[in-house]
């Protein structure tokens, strides 16, 4: 199943994005807060079966949104299907 991101706020300091499938259905979502020194990122989508999908779809936002400032510091928490990930490692 091929997922995409859909903003729903996106302000300098928060963004909320929802991750929606190719039926425009919401199956997760997808929030930053970036703070002066530090980002928290928090994600979470319901479907077990799209956890790699989700890791290519998230790894490039992350990587832009943390070149908001020099030396910020990005705290990450995902879930996919109830489980927490890593976005280093992969299934196996």
């Amino acid at each position: 199943m091929e997922i995409y991101l859909s903003p729903e706020l996106v302000k300098e300091d928060v963004h909320i994005l929802n991750v929606v499938n190719h039926k425009n259905e919401a199956v997760g979502y997808l929030t930053f807060v970036v703070d002066e020194k530090k980002m928290y990122v928090l994600g979470q989508c319901q479907t077990e079966g799209v956890r790699e999908d989700f890791k290519d779809v998230i790894k490039p936002y992350i990587k832009g949104m943390s070149k908001l400032k020099p030396d910020l510091d990005v705290y990450v928490t995902l879930f996919v299907g109830g489980k927490e990930i890593n976005l280093e490692e992969s299934e196996q």
